[in-house]
């Protein structure tokens, strides 16, 4: 409620229309003489809200038995491919000899041909020495003999 001055200078009280509705709602306490009807606010409410309520528990159940339907659904799922890992696992475990034998083909035959390469080198190595070595004998063991023979004939018969 305002109270608003005329031009005149008179004033009003001015009721706005949801207060002078208001005088005519419904109340649902007993007490002192109140224009309007008694009412169930409760009982109303759970009238109005029953069949509603009653479609939400259904599809609160229909919810719950697809929440336990897919729970079940993802545990068979989670044991299925722990069973298939476990499976994966122990055919890598399995074959990783052969894997690792395989791999290091390539690197034994290199090495293989490293160490041929210089079995090969060493044996030309030690054939240009056993042909040098030919090569200077015949004049080494010529020395070796008239110095051997130098040697017996005495010191002073050398020369």
């Amino acid at each position: 409620m305002r109270l608003k001055e005329e031009q005149t200078g008179r004033r009003m009280l001015v009721v706005s229309l949801r207060e002078f509705l208001a005088r005519f709602r419904p109340t649902g306490a007993p007490g002192a003489a109140v224009t309007g009807v008694p009412a169930d606010r409760a009982a109303e409410r759970a009238a109005e809200l029953d069949g509603p309520l009653m479609l939400l528990t259904g599809a609160q159940q229909e919810a719950a038995a697809i929440r336990a339907s897919a729970n079940r659904a993802a545990a068979a799922i989670r044991e299925s491919a722990a069973r298939q890992a476990a499976g994966i696992v122990a055919a890598a475990r399995s074959r990783a000899p052969q894997v690792r034998q395989e791999a290091a083909t390539p690197f034994r035959r290199s090495a293989v041909r490293e160490a041929e390469d210089l079995r090969a080198a060493g044996e030309r190595a030690a054939s240009l020495v056993r042909e040098r070595a030919r090569e200077r004998m015949t004049a080494l063991v010529d020395r070796v003999v008239t110095d051997a023979l130098r040697s017996a004939d005495g010191p002073g018969e050398a020369q």
